[in-house]
């Protein structure tokens, strides 16, 4: 199977969720939540990114997570959940409130399995009280997610591995590859050149299949994650984002949309004068009326 039809397949199978005026969504992707070790890239943005979820609970977004959220090729997820307890109940409140989607990527493929999802998500143990709590039962994962409006107009979310032969059809052999060989040599510094994220090369492969289907699909507007590197077209450009990753050294990076406007966003530390740190907010791209996109 093509780039092409693993791609269309997704499309046509999409969770549908509404887009309109009210419509408050945050998207990120690319957590690879660690072990806390060594080869961990999300554990120097943890604290950065559970303050930005809080204060989207608060403002009251829905979070869609768009794959690689639980980094399952390094770690088992046990040792994950024991890393980021604190985050796992932030997200517990997004699904509380009915606020919470997640799409699996190729890092956490498992999560096409039901089975899977139950057995690591639905409910976590308390050590403290010795009992089993519950924690995100009937959470559902999707390939895809369509934002749809009122008339039929769109917004496709996906990660983005469809467009990554290697990272879809034989993602159990990079699973193996990265578990057993790569984890250990990320330690001392040594790529993982089966990532897109780290192979420029892929990179660009990764992203002329998916503008060819957008091209192909008459200028279907496509969100996805998976090779780490932020886009924010401009209103007259093929209109393919991606929202970056939350692993970058020192920030994390998303999509914000409201008010049907679409916004590049980052969170990051900054040191004011009296040596007090600051977790902040900036907008790297200007907010963008989603109907330049999809109108």
């Amino acid at each position: 199977m093509s780039a092409n039809s693993r791609i269309t397949r997704a499309y046509k199978n999409a969770k549908k969720l509404p887009l309109n005026e009210e419509s408050k969504y945050v998207l990120f992707s690319d957590c690879h939540r660690g072990d806390n070790s060594f080869a961990d890239d999300f554990a120097h943005n943890r604290k950065i990114y559970n303050y930005a979820l809080s204060q989207y609970l608060t403002d009251g977004f829905t979070y869609i997570e768009l794959g690689d959220g639980d980094e399952l090729w390094e770690n088992k997820f046990t040792t994950i959940f024991r890393a980021n307890k604190d985050t796992y109940l932030l997200l517990k409140k997004f699904h509380e409130n009915n606020q919470l989607h997640f799409i699996w990527g190729n890092h956490d493929m498992d999560y096409k399995n039901p089975k899977n999802v139950t057995k690591n998500l639905a409910y976590y143990y308390e050590s403290s009280s010795g009992k089993e709590k519950e924690l995100m039962p009937n959470v559902s994962f999707s390939e895809a997610i369509r934002l749809e409006d009122n008339q039929g107009k769109s917004i496709f979310l996906l990660h983005g591995h469809q467009a990554d032969w290697f990272n879809y059809v034989f993602w159990r052999f990079s699973k193996f590859l990265v578990k057993v060989l790569w984890k250990p040599l990320q330690i001392i510094g040594v790529r993982d050149p089966t990532s897109p994220a780290q192979n420029f090369k892929e990179l660009i492969k990764v992203e002329k299949h998916i503008e060819k289907w957008i091209r192909k699909n008459k200028n279907q507007m496509v969100i996805t994650g998976h090779t780490h590197r932020p886009r924010f077209p401009k209103p007259d450009e093929l209109p393919y984002f991606n929202d970056g990753s939350c692993v970058h050294p020192r920030c994390i990076t998303g999509l914000e949309i409201e008010n049907n406007q679409i916004t590049l966003i980052k969170w990051y530390v900054i040191t004011h004068k009296d040596g007090t740190m600051q977790i902040v907010r900036k907008v790297l791209e200007a907010s963008q009326s989603i109907s330049h996109y999809i109108g």
